[in-house]
């Protein structure tokens, strides 16, 4: 399993929080890449309940790591 910045794009709309089985239909649902539906296939399925993107891929960039000052705009 792997992710990339532009993979876990197509999770940002799912509909946190969520199980595993109801991200691969949103996946499946949104037409995302066959490799975002693989990763999420292959995340070992104990009944978890995930609340958002960092709970799979907990390296995943927030606004924060942009280093964007929304102020000045």
């Amino acid at each position: 399993m792997y992710w990339t910045l532009e993979l876990a794009s197509k999770l940002e709309d799912a509909p946190w929080p969520a199980t595993k089985d109801e991200l691969v239909d949103y996946a499946m649902r949104s037409c995302a890449p066959l490799e975002v539906i693989e990763n999420l296939q292959e995340i070992e399925d104990e009944g978890e309940i995930y609340e958002s993107i960092e709970d799979i891929w907990p390296d995943y960039p927030s606004k924060e790591d942009f280093f964007f000052n929304e102020e000045e705009y």
